[in-house]
């Protein structure tokens, strides 16, 4: 059973983009109280691999193992497989992998850990509709997230990665149950860096998000758990 179910409370994943095993366990300390759950990926995975996430998961927070899979579906049904033992609460494919990948996910992820959640990634939130042609698709943006965002319900994932303007849009037309996690999210003030399509934390709880990924707002921060407690107590929260 997966020890770190997804809470219901705090939609704030904070993502600990570093390489830094003990930078980023110190930062998880110190704003566990203020946030419900933590994200790692490709940068800390492929530093640290499996052995370095179960410290994490071991915290007592949920963990969204962000790693994008896609490749043809016994690879990413392995991956998968590998992927969930390790006790993660929300673990990611590439829906661009096609149904078959994903339902070879969802059966693989469910055999070990039948609570984590399986999601998909649409489109990367750092692309614009400029960008589409490049990449042989046709904008505009929300019209493709829509597009993977459907094909990945109907093969049984339990929500998708989406920016913060195609919140409405999924909601509306996939349901309620339907989990859409949020990157992108910048509070009042905050650096827009590489992303393209953002929002604040209150305005994408209240679109209907479900879970909020803030990195360089909080861990970019002076002091972070301060920066932590600001926007919990920004979503009407009362932090630790």
């Amino acid at each position: 059973m997966n020890p770190n179910p997804v809470p219901l409370l705090n939609p704030v994943f904070v993502a600990l983009d570093t390489t830094h095993p003990d930078y980023a366990r110190q930062l998880a300390e110190r704003v566990r109280g203020s946030v419900g759950g933590l994200k790692l990926g490709l940068e800390f995975f492929n530093a640290h691999g499996p052995d370095g996430i179960r410290p994490f998961t071991e915290m007592g927070l949920p963990v969204f193992l962000d790693l994008k899979y896609h490749d043809i579906p016994n690879t990413v049904a392995s991956a998968c497989r590998a992927a969930a033992s390790l006790g993660v609460s929300i673990l990611n494919v590439h829906a661009q992998g096609g149904a078959a990948m994903m339902r070879a996910a969802v059966d693989a992820v469910k055999s070990v850990s039948p609570s984590t959640r399986l999601i998909a990634v649409t489109m990367l939130t750092s692309l614009s509709d400029e960008d589409l042609p490049s990449v042989g698709l046709m904008p505009p943006v929300g019209d493709q997230v829509l597009r993977l965002a459907s094909l990945t319900q109907q093969c049984g994932l339990d929500g998708v990665v989406c920016s913060a303007h195609e919140i409405v849009t999924l909601r509306k037309e996939l349901g309620d149950d339907f989990m859409l996690v949020v990157p992108g999210i910048r509070p009042d003030g905050s650096a827009v860096g590489d992303q393209r399509r953002v929002m604040g934390p209150a305005e994408a709880r209240d679109a209907g998000a479900s879970i909020l990924v803030i990195g360089r707002p909080i861990t970019g921060a002076a002091d972070p758990a301060q920066a932590a407690r600001d926007i919990a107590q920004s979503l009407g929260i009362t932090a630790a």
